[in-house]
């Protein structure tokens, strides 16, 4: 499956030092610039109390909304200053194990956890994954995994470890593409592989959120590397409306008497109405998950 858009936490302090700021924002300052290996994990119990008491005091309006921005951002550049110095060192203190998980990026994937992996979601199961290009490349990202369904529980945030369970998963940054003030912003392609689902996690899946069955394809070794023996197609949009009792045809015939009608209104343009009905049609012969085509 594809990777289609990440969501990175910024560790990026602001600009500003100014010794008119509040307290509670020049204390943050303050353990923000002093962290090294040798106070690490004392300036990250400093960074959660400052960042705490910066809260209260705007709950009680004593911080503007500006200045708790700033203390949060100040909070998040001290997380990403600790995190970095952590990783280097061969044992990390318990109280900095969750550190990892809360400074992962969110990697936003092109598939439905409920029908493809549904026993990650209901039992924990763990399956393999990771990426199955740029191998040549360190990865040196680390995030968790969300689905295109609109339910928070379709995302995947344990992965399988050495000798236990990780909360986040070692990944590249996305490499994006550039592009005329005109046109959406893309990058190229970043596919991961999810191993040892098989046929049961295939059996187990539902239609959450109404994703249906994923493309199949059949692979044979050969003394050359590798041949296709066939390819089952996923779900069309308009075939998992009908497992749910909307006809395609209703469906069209909707859309052409509400256009007919906002034409007559002259909401809407005669080609206008030709191209509504046209990809209204097209898109119902699609799959219910992004193409390339579609994600750029």
């Amino acid at each position: 499956f594809d990777v289609l858009d990440t969501n990175n936490v910024s560790c990026t302090p602001p600009q500003s030092n100014e010794e008119t700021e509040h307290l509670v924002i020049r204390n943050l300052w303050e353990t923000y610039e002093s962290i090294d290996e040798s106070n690490y994990q004392e300036t990250y119990h400093d960074a959660i109390q400052f960042k705490e008491e910066a809260i209260s005091l705007f709950n009680f309006g004593y911080l503007s909304l500006q200045e708790r921005t700033k203390a949060e951002q100040l909070y998040w550049a001290c997380c990403g200053k600790i995190l970095a110095i952590a990783r280097q060192q061969e044992y990390v203190p318990d109280d900095l194990e969750d550190l990892e998980k809360i400074m992962a990026s969110i990697y936003y994937v092109n598939l439905s956890v409920f029908q493809s992996a549904p026993d990650s979601w209901a039992i924990d199961q763990l399956f393999p994954i990771l990426p199955i290009h740029r191998l040549d490349e360190e990865p040196t990202q680390r995030g968790i995994l969300a689905d295109l369904t609109c339910d928070s529980d379709g995302k995947i945030d344990q992965f399988i470890d050495l000798r236990d369970v990780k909360s986040a998963l070692e990944l590249h940054s996305l490499k994006w593409k550039e592009t005329s003030n005109n046109q959406q912003k893309s990058h190229e392609p970043y596919y991961l592989g999810m191993f040892l689902v098989g046929a049961y996690q295939e059996i187990m899946g539902n239609l959450h959120n109404l994703f249906g069955d994923t493309n199949v394809v059949h692979i044979q070794m050969s003394p050359k590397g590798y041949q296709i023996e066939y390819l089952v197609k996923g779900d069309t949009i308009a075939e998992v409306l009908g497992y749910v009792q909307y006809k395609a045809e209703d469906l069209l015939e909707n859309i052409r008497r509400i256009t007919e009608q906002a034409l007559q209104e002259n909401r809407i343009t005669l080609k206008e109405s030709q191209l509504l009905l046209n990809d209204y049609e097209r898109s119902l012969s699609r799959y219910t998950y992004l193409t390339r085509t579609q994600v750029i």
